[in-house]
């Protein structure tokens, strides 16, 4: 089950993610559903707005968001369990993790327990949220040459809320650069092993497979998922010393390893848009090593290398370019817990990273789709139990693109429209919409999206404004309705 089944019922949707919810008193358990499924309906309303003009509802969702156990693990616990149970079953599941800050523009005061953020750290104010988000990985990849597959996300396993604290004149000042007095503070490197120790290990005949970007190239994070049975594949951000045997002889370098390596395969992937640079589709290069062994970094207070070796497979996925080009091409150095062998083990892990989009489109989802940045609220209590609400939510957005194309000849009704929305939607198009891939196609063409040859496939914000037209269409439909009746 995805995270976006039943989406189409916004109420039945919140009530099987937070129904378990348990805040001391049922009308609390109930006023989180009632505040998710006014999210789901419309992604990005102000709590006034969801309201529909009536105090009393207003009134109890600010104070359900200030209660003292309204904390994110709480309002969370149920999905979190819904998404825990999937991962039971035999198979292969993705666990992305990222970080993202999450900044508000300071109001008369600062909100309280907010700390430093961006790159105006002394004015702006904010959180760092570190979220681990699971994906279940197909068992037959139809197309393993071809781009990354669509994949049904599950949800959210862990999610930690990390506020900065200012740097204390004390270790400013100190000769040695501030690093003894550091080591008291928590750094914000732990937040990726505290996740795992979260998740715990995965049962006999299911794999979890942590991918990462560079931020989580870090010796303890690599530990901690060998220690949990975790697989992983993460972007190696650090040239690591490699060592050989149990003597752990020197054995050179990881980046001139794996850039020794000749070419064994290509495979295509889509790349987003970026600032100055349009989307594009790229041919990479794909190499491997079958098996290294990465030395143990030096720490403050400790012998280099004193920690046992992580023993790694590598992947080199990377992009030619010709004498000509402006800038250097793509290149991922993808760091595996298991020995590479063949190519198509090499591609796996490619495809298995490229699918690390998803967390990205995730973080969009909360601040663009839903405008957690725009929250009025002033305390992080209540900022940070309402993003716990609107996480979930932004998944569920996502998962509508995956959704899409998981299934595109499956017939209409299990697009997980409601029975008088794939009505009210078909009468609007003026077709019979059978399949899967024509309501979805449909949603779009609400949203905006065209269909022209070159479009390519509609995103999940193009799907998330048709839903939201569609809403508005049925709402009106229903309206009408009543009215004949009077």
């Amino acid at each position: 089950m995805s995270i976006s089944t039943g989406f189409g019922n916004a109420q039945q949707w919140a009530h099987t993610h937070f129904e378990g919810v348990s805040l001391g008193d049922v009308r609390r358990s109930r006023r989180v559903c009632t505040l998710a499924a006014g999210w789901a309906r419309a992604p990005g309303a102000s709590i006034p707005r969801l309201s529909q003009g009536q105090a009393y509802a207003g009134k109890a969702a600010y104070q359900l968001l200030g209660h003292a156990q309204a904390t994110p693990d709480v309002l969370q616990i149920h999905h979190r369990q819904v998404v825990a149970q999937q991962l039971q079953a035999p198979g292969t599941y993705l666990l992305v993790e990222d970080t993202t800050e999450l900044s508000w523009p300071e109001a008369a005061e600062r909100r309280a327990g907010l700390g430093p953020v961006g790159p105006g750290k002394a004015t702006s104010q904010g959180v760092l949220l570190h979220s681990l988000v699971a994906a279940a990985w197909p068992a037959q990849d139809p197309n393993p040459t071809a781009k990354r597959p669509a994949l049904p996300l599950l949800g959210l396993l862990d999610q930690q809320y990390h506020v900065r604290q200012p740097v204390p004149e004390a270790e400013k000042a100190h000769p040695n650069g501030g690093s003894r007095p550091r080591q008291g503070r928590v750094r914000e490197s732990a937040l990726w092993a505290q996740s795992l120790r979260a998740v715990g290990s995965p049962p006999p005949g299911a794999r979890w497979v942590v991918v990462a970007d560079r931020g989580a190239d870090i010796y303890e994070h690599l530990q901690q998922c060998q220690a949990q049975g975790l697989g992983f594949v993460v972007r190696a951000a650090q040239n690591r010393a490699l060592v050989a045997g149990a003597a752990k002889t020197p054995a050179g370098r990881l980046f001139a390893s794996a850039r020794a390596q000749p070419r064994a395969g290509t495979f295509v992937l889509a790349l987003r848009g970026r600032p100055r640079q349009p989307a594009r589709e790229v041919v990479l290069q794909v190499s491997f090593t079958l098996a290294l062994a990465l030395r143990a970094p030096q720490r403050p207070g400790g012998a280099t290398g004193k920690g046992e070796p992580v023993p790694v497979g590598l992947v080199r996925v990377w992009e030619e370019r010709g004498p000509d080009a402006a800038g250097p091409g793509l290149e991922w150095l993808l760091l595996s817990d298991q020995p590479v062998t063949d190519f198509a083990q090499a591609l796996t892990c490619a495809r298995q990273y490229a699918s690390r989009w998803l967390i990205e489109d995730f973080h969009k989802a909360l601040k663009t789709g839903l405008g957690a940045e725009k929250l009025q609220l002033q305390t992080a209590h209540r900022l940070f139990a309402a993003v716990a609400l609107l996480s979930v939510v932004a998944l569920a957005l996502v998962d509508l693109r995956e959704k899409s194309r998981l299934e595109p000849d499956a017939p209409a009704e299990s697009a997980g429209l409601t029975t008088n929305e794939l009505r009210v939607l078909r009468h609007q198009r003026r077709r019979p919409l059978t399949t899967v891939r024509e309501v979805y196609l449909a949603l779009a063409a609400l949203g905006g999206h065209l269909g022209r040859t070159g479009d390519g496939s509609p995103g999940w914000q193009t799907l998330w404004l048709g839903r939201r037209s569609l809403r508005l269409l049925v709402e009106g439909v229903n309206m009408a309705a009543q009215l004949l009746d009077e």
